[in-house]
């Protein structure tokens, strides 16, 4: 409790925190972090594809079928709802606290809970968009498609979902937008993130602010140069630091 104590303080006198999150942050919404949710799809479907395969471009164009079937059945979750991380983030934006939330999720849950700066490196699920004419389409093409690969009503082509594959480059606006929101921060909350995922993990190496603090379930490499480590579910740790404030 007295750590948590101690972040509410370092909350109370910031006024730029930058909140960097992984798939822990959205693990108590029920949704399963990438290779929870592949080692399901390998074993359900007996499939011979490592995960890493599976969501790589060079997949995605050779077989577009089994692509989809993955990502349809283990990547999208259209009925979660946000956790007291996702609520906590949103409350401190609202009140002026929070600049920024940098994520490497595609749930679209910080928004959901009411964020409004949400810069999403590797994409979101809620955006598609057609291969062939460029129109844009909603999660609904996706999970309402008769056929395993959705195509865009207008031309045939294939939708394809904008979030970031293997083989391919993050955004540069995001990425731009990101080092600067964590450049300008006076506090950095790090969650439910391994920081192995690069080049996303090396954006916190950008902080030059008071604080570091890191809310996660397991050790990281960037525990030795955190002010304070916070080892307990970030949403039931984030709804307890929200009464704190209150």
């Amino acid at each position: 409790m007295e750590d948590l104590e101690t972040l509410a303080s370092w909350i109370r006198e910031s006024r730029s925190i930058v909140f960097f999150g992984g798939a822990g942050t959205s693990t108590e919404s029920g949704i399963p972090d990438f290779r929870s949710a592949a080692g399901l799809y390998l074993t359900e479907k007996h499939s011979p594809y490592p995960p890493e395969q599976m969501l790589s471009h060079s997949f995605f164009i050779s077989k577009p079928d089994v692509f989809f079937d993955f990502y349809r059945t283990k990547m999208l979750h259209p009925g979660a709802e946000p956790n007291g991380a996702h609520r906590l983030l949103a409350r401190l934006e609202s009140e002026g606290r929070l600049s920024a939330v940098v994520t490497q999720n595609i749930d679209g849950l910080h928004q959901k809970a009411g964020s409004r700066r949400v810069l999403e490196l590797h994409g979101s699920v809620h955006r598609n968009h057609c291969m062939n004419c460029s129109r844009y389409y909603g999660l609904d093409a996706i999970t309402s498609s008769a056929e395993t690969v959705p195509r865009c009503p207008a031309c045939g082509g294939i939708i394809k979902p904008d979030v970031v594959l293997y083989e391919e480059q993050l955004d540069d606006q995001v990425l731009n937008d990101s080092v600067q929101a964590i450049a300008n921060a006076d506090l950095l909350l790090i969650g439910g993130t391994s920081l192995t995922v690069q080049p996303a993990a090396s954006l916190i190496q950008f902080f030059r602010g008071k604080h570091t603090v890191l809310l996660n379930g397991e050790s990281t490499p960037y525990d030795s140069r955190a002010d304070l480590i916070i080892k307990d579910r970030i949403g039931q740790a984030m709804e307890r630091i929200g009464e704190l404030l209150s």
